[in-house]
């Protein structure tokens, strides 16, 4: 899909101009979006909610969207109740689409099989048949699709990026980044996002042990450095260093389609009223993200 990043990239230049005068509260939801039943495919179901303004004036253009994981226990449906997020990214032009997990055990709470170890639904092609569906039914850029996640939705983000950095456009993750022991390598650069709340007791920055001691949430400074790695960087120390609005920012720019930010708000373990935004602006580059 490098191929498709790079007419992405030209189509990030016109798009945000394009849509620069939409309204964020202008928005369609679909048949199946927050507060209707579930997109069905074979092995599962997922949300989504349309912009109402097309991406461009050209008619029938293809939707770019954000593929949003829910947390642990969430759902699809539940996702898209956070109004600030989708306002944010449909106001700009992107569909939302929230897929629903499965429950790792009969009768438990849903969460995504994001290690081997879990079994289960092979996520990553239930995430290539759901964009297939939307493609089909709501005119979704597959192209142009940014994979996204809260907490464990942010741990199957990490995971599926590691093992299958082209799958998506971009990669952005919210208080969760890898296990330990973390995977020694990834197969290849990716550009990425990671939010992360600064008071975060659920995803402490630095990780913690769960189930008894069973599992250990990683360091999310040592997922970074990896990071850094895959993306080739040739030094670990940032390209710039600011703060804007509250938050603490961090950007690595390592090559093409190999740049990496770090955003820290003064926050726990939530989704910020303002990441829609942030997203958007990192996502196509824009003066505010640089």
């Amino acid at each position: 899909m490098r191929p498709a990043i790079v007419r992405a990239g030209r189509w990030c230049l016109g798009f945000a101009v394009a849509l620069s005068g939409i309204s964020l509260a202008s928005v369609a939801v679909a048949e199946c979006g927050p507060r209707g039943d579930a997109c069905q495919i074979k092995d599962g179901g997922y949300h989504i909610v349309l912009p109402d303004t097309p991406p461009d004036t050209h008619p029938g253009a293809a939707i770019p969207a954000v593929m949003f994981l829910h947390g642990y226990g969430g759902s699809g449906e539940a996702a898209l109740r956070n109004q600030a997020m989708v306002d944010g990214l449909t106001g700009r032009g992107y569909a939302v689409i929230a897929p629903t997990a499965l429950p790792r055990n009969p009768g438990g709470p849903r969460s995504w099989a994001f290690l081997a170890d879990f079994g289960g639904r092979d996520e990553s092609a239930f995430f290539d048949a759901v964009l297939e569906d939307a493609e089909k039914q709501f005119n979704i850029d597959r192209e142009s699709i940014v994979l996204s996640g809260f907490s464990a939705g942010a741990f199957m983000v990490s995971y599926l990026a590691c093992s299958s950095p082209d799958q998506f456009l971009a990669y952005a993750t919210v208080s969760g980044s890898f296990w330990r022991p973390q995977p020694e390598s990834c197969a290849g650069p990716i550009r990425l996002m990671h939010t992360h709340g600064w008071a975060d007791e659920v995803v402490p920055l630095e990780g913690r042990y769960l189930g008894n001691r069973r599992f250990q949430q990683g360091d999310i400074f040592a997922g970074l450095e990896l990071w850094r790695d895959t993306n080739g960087c040739d030094t670990h120390a940032p390209s710039r260093s600011w703060s804007a609005g509250g938050q603490l920012r961090r950007r690595w720019d390592c090559g093409p389609n190999a740049d990496i930010e770090l955003v820290l708000f003064a926050g726990g373990h939530r989704v910020p009223r303002d990441w829609a935004n942030w997203l958007v602006d990192w996502v196509e580059n824009s003066a505010l993200s640089q």
